[in-house]
């Protein structure tokens, strides 16, 4: 029974921190329309800057480039969503707010797993967005709406993963400047040196090595299979495993970073 009533316990605090975190977008919607502009602009300026170049290049049906673009342009996405987690606690660590929810008699566990849901829920609300302006601009799924839901599944799993990670570096940090330069140190030579814009067998055949055996090919591949129905290759099975090993391993760094961080 007492199990039973830690647990409520803990998913009722991990709700209210959530709604918290939603809140703020629908009191400050510039914070959404902000998280949206960017990824819009990356897909823009891809598509119409190096699509031509590209398209030869390109193995999918109908061999467009926005169709080719748009999942990797989607993890992109959540990987800087998940970058938001950490700045979002760090902020929140030199405001002097998680002083104030220590005080409460709430879980610990509450703070971090509420502030890494709301970030899900809206990376899911941008995902939805992208691929509203990408079917404006050519984009269509070629497999069904299962697998289009997939696709947005498999990449907000993979941003709901990063964003524990990033949550131990912005509260290990407790800047929220550092904390953006911290994470984006490790997101842009994934992002980029990765399948997520280009095809791999375009690169150098030394780089191609780390490419093909890095997580943001893996799930960018597995987008673009649930997408379009191009074989993936084994990247679905390869990036839910990297998505399990990243929640075991740093959901508990993250709280026991936290639990030091409000001692």
């Amino acid at each position: 029974m007492g199990l039973f009533k830690s647990l409520y316990k803990v998913l009722r605090d991990t709700g209210i921190i959530t709604r918290r975190n939603l809140m703020r977008y629908v009191r400050l919607p510039r914070l959404l329309f902000f998280s949206s502009i960017q990824p819009v602009m990356f897909l823009l300026l891809f598509n119409y800057v190096f699509g031509g170049a590209l398209a030869s290049s390109i193995h999918v049906p109908g061999g467009k480039y926005i169709d080719y673009l748009l999942p990797g342009i989607l993890v992109q996405m959540v990987m800087f969503g998940g970058v938001q987690t950490g700045i979002g606690l760090a902020d929140d660590m030199s405001k002097g707010i998680v002083d104030r929810f220590r005080s409460l008699p709430m879980s610990r566990l509450a703070v971090v797993a509420g502030r890494t849901l709301a970030d899900a829920v809206r990376n899911v609300v941008v995902v939805l967005i992208m691929i509203a302006v990408g079917y404006l601009i050519g984009f269509h799924f070629h497999s069904g709406p299962v697998d289009a839901v997939g696709m947005v599944g498999v990449a907000v799993l993979f941003g709901y993963a990063l964003s524990w990670v990033f949550a131990l570096v912005g509260m290990a940090v407790h800047d929220p400047e550092t904390a953006q330069l911290a994470s984006f140190v490790f997101i842009f030579p994934l992002t980029f040196a990765s399948a997520a814009f280009i095809p791999v067998q375009t690169m150098p055949s030394w780089l191609q090595v780390f490419v093909r055996n890095q997580p943001v090919t893996f799930v960018a591949n597995s987008a673009r299979h649930l997408a379009l129905g191009v074989p993936d290759g084994g990247a679905t099975w390869k990036i839910l495993l990297w998505c399990i090993g990243l929640l075991v391993v740093f959901i508990p760094l993250a709280i026991r970073q936290y639990q030091r961080a409000v001692a």
